[in-house]
């Protein structure tokens, strides 16, 4: 089968021929492998990816971050990068200054890792599970609604007042949960409710 070469194609492809023989005769292949040899892999390959919120202002930024450990096998997971979520409506892979040192945050030995409680006229701090901070928070929450709602003004009108507790909910949250939140604090009474992206 004889298939048709013009002059042109004929010395594209042999000059390509002789500059790849010229390299190799050169040394450049050599080099070339080892160059791929030195190449580290993709940081992050290994690593576990999850997605999240920045926890520090109303604007909820999408975060991804990344850990080493598998918790399944009983290893510890360490955060170990976070970077914007570029797939987040919110930021589209951006972060502010403080969203960007967010892994300093994460790593800070200062930051608080669990429940903690200062009981009154003591100053120390005792250390509590989810499950204990929960229920005091639950039990402290009704007993001073017990002793402090207000059913009927002066006046004899319904109000279903409940002034001695306030409530200072979360920011970063989707429109569903701030609606939900905002009819469980107001179906208890509370009038004193406001939202983090205030403070």
């Amino acid at each position: 089968m004889n298939i048709p070469v013009s002059r042109r194609a004929f010395m594209r492809a042999g000059g390509a021929g002789v500059a790849g023989t010229a390299l190799g005769a050169f040394g450049f292949g050599a080099a070339e492998q080892a160059l791929a040899a030195t190449i580290r892999p993709f940081k992050l390959a290994r690593l576990t990816e999850t997605r999240n919120t920045c926890p520090y202002c109303s604007v909820g930024c999408g975060i991804i971050m990344y850990s080493k450990g598998d918790i399944k096998k009983g290893e510890k997971a360490e955060i170990t990068h976070i970077e914007g979520d570029s797939d987040h409506p919110t930021n589209k892979g951006t972060l502010c200054p403080k969203g960007a040192a967010l892994l300093d945050f994460v790593n800070a030995e200062t930051r608080t890792k669990y429940p903690m409680v200062r009981e009154g006229g003591t100053n120390e701090w005792k250390r509590l599970s989810w499950d204990e901070a929960l229920d005091r928070i639950a039990r402290l929450m009704k007993a001073d609604r017990d002793a402090n709602f207000i059913a009927k003004n002066k006046d004899g009108l319904t109000v279903n007042r409940w002034l001695s507790t306030g409530f200072l909910a979360a920011s970063a949250t989707t429109n569903e949960t701030a609606m939900l939140t905002y009819k469980v604090v107001r179906s208890t009474g509370i009038l004193a409710f406001d939202n983090q992206a205030r403070v």
